[in-house]
């Protein structure tokens, strides 16, 4: 009786349903094997898109729409239903089992084994119908208005990628940090270009409504209600937030296609600036921000200079940072949790915007590497939940695939990036917009060598 019941519980291990064709319930067990039949064709055809059909499989997941919806909802439907269906089945193996007939310690072993079988499997089957729910739920949030799909320009996808408190004072919010992603869409290999919040008079493309009202160039305009300065990061206010229409005029299709008037100015400044298409925006909410990497199990960071959090309270005129610091970052290799590379990014009042931007560029490559299989698979439902916190976007559903492609490839290659300071030749005060536009065209699109005969 111990060997049978040993027997029945492995069975049912390895084909739910066998144990009560052999010993039970035949009609039970006919359909725990259908049911298992049906996952592992199921799990086997995923996994034979996963090798041969990629670009498939990530249509049918993320890429689908409305589609890829119904088909997660099925999924997680049916991954629910099967563990309810194993659970039904362990406890009708040990019915069968006969405990009262089995002899010594196997009478107690043989539940305990099941058991612990049942909450393995059922587990992870539950761990990965929370998973699907969680795809499903994500991409509608995130993806859910989008601008149109468009092709890459001359080789790239850029995309804006903006960083700023929301929340309480959104009305008045300013971009703290101002980067520009492009991606080679046949290698991956990604450059991202700081742009300085504080650049002045910054000139709008062709064709922009903004470009209209600043045709030399982006103005600032005193007034006690709503002013602001001739830098970069106040092309919002002009654009929506000091506008009696909140900018619809200037871009009447901005929230239908998921993104904002300032944004969309935004966009059009930084497409003057560097002299390239910028179709899309990522928007990142600094406190989000941390979430996110508290859901990656921290960053790691080599911190070269001692860098204190918080910021000094509205009129401080003094001198010692002690006075308002609620902390202090301390130099060496650490791995940061998500308030400290919070304020790692943040933190500008004992080092300048430009030392600033190098930091933003360093954790958002540290990021990036931080993205395994392994990272996001371990730690699935708090990545996935700190990303609707995180970011707004008018990235199309349809894109994700292609992009997902994009970053395994990006993982294998050094990020290039561009900070337009002092450093890169860019004056602060009177910057040449021609000179960094052809500074852009030279990292992305270098010459090619001739070859020596």
């Amino acid at each position: 009786m111990a060997k049978r019941g040993w027997w029945l519980v492995a069975m049912n291990l390895l084909v739910p349903g066998s144990a009560q064709v052999l010993a039970g319930n035949r009609r039970l067990g006919r359909f725990g094997i259908g049911a298992t039949m049906l996952s592992w064709f199921l799990a086997i055809v995923a996994l034979g898109l996963a090798l041969f059909a990629r670009p498939v499989l990530l249509w049918l997941t993320i890429g689908g729409g409305f589609f890829s919806a119904a088909v997660l909802t099925i999924v997680q439907v049916l991954l629910v239903g099967y563990v309810v269906l194993w659970v039904v089945l362990t406890f009708d193996t040990l019915r069968i089992v006969r405990l009262v007939k089995v002899p010594g310690v196997a009478r107690l072993a043989i539940p305990v084994v099941a058991l612990v079988l049942l909450g393995l499997v059922g587990g992870s089957a539950g761990y990965a119908a929370t998973a699907v729910g969680s795809v499903r739920n994500t991409i509608g949030s995130i993806f859910g208005q989008s601008g149109p799909s468009v092709a890459p320009s001359d080789g790239y996808y850029n995309i804006l990628l903006l960083g700023a408190d929301s929340g309480d004072g959104r009305d008045s919010m300013r971009f703290d940090s101002i980067s520009v992603v492009s991606v080679n869409a046949d290698t991956g290999a990604v450059t991202i270009t700081g742009i300085p919040r504080e650049l002045p008079n910054v000139p709008f493309s062709d064709g922009s409504p903004m470009q209209e009202l600043y045709p030399n160039g982006f103005e600032g305009h005193g007034s006690s209600t709503c002013g602001w300065n001739a830098w970069m990061n106040h092309v919002r206010n002009a654009a929506e937030v000091c506008r009696e229409d909140g900018g619809e005029g200037l871009y009447p299709d901005a929230v239908a296609n998921g993104s904002e008037p300032g944004i969309e100015a935004t966009k059009d400044a930084a497409e003057g600036i560097l002299g390239i298409e910028i179709p899309y925006y990522v928007f990142v909410d600094m406190h989000g921000f941390a979430e996110l990497v508290d859901a990656l199990g921290g960053v790691e960071i080599d911190v070269t200079e001692r860098l204190p959090k918080g910021g000094p309270p509205e009129g401080w005129t003094g001198s010692d940072v002690n006075e308002w610091a609620i902390g202090w970052i301390e130099p060496g290799k650490q791995r940061m949790d998500g308030d400290t590379a919070q304020w790692y990014a943040r933190s500008r009042y004992t080092t300048s915007d430009w030392d600033r931007m190098k930091r933003q560029r360093e954790l958002q490559a540290a990021i990036l590497a931080q993205f395994t299989p392994q990272t996001v698979l371990t730690r699935f439902n708090e990545v996935a939940a700190a990303g609707t916190a995180l970011i707004s976007t008018d990235l199309p559903s349809d894109k994700l695939p292609e992009f997902f492609d994009l970053m395994l490839k990006a993982k294998e290659q050094q990020v290039t990036t561009i900070e337009l300071t002092p450093e890169a030749g860019v004056d602060e005060h009177q910057p040449d917009y021609a000179y960094i536009r052809d500074l852009m065209q030279q990292t992305l699109h270098p010459p090619t060598p001739t070859p020596t005969p």
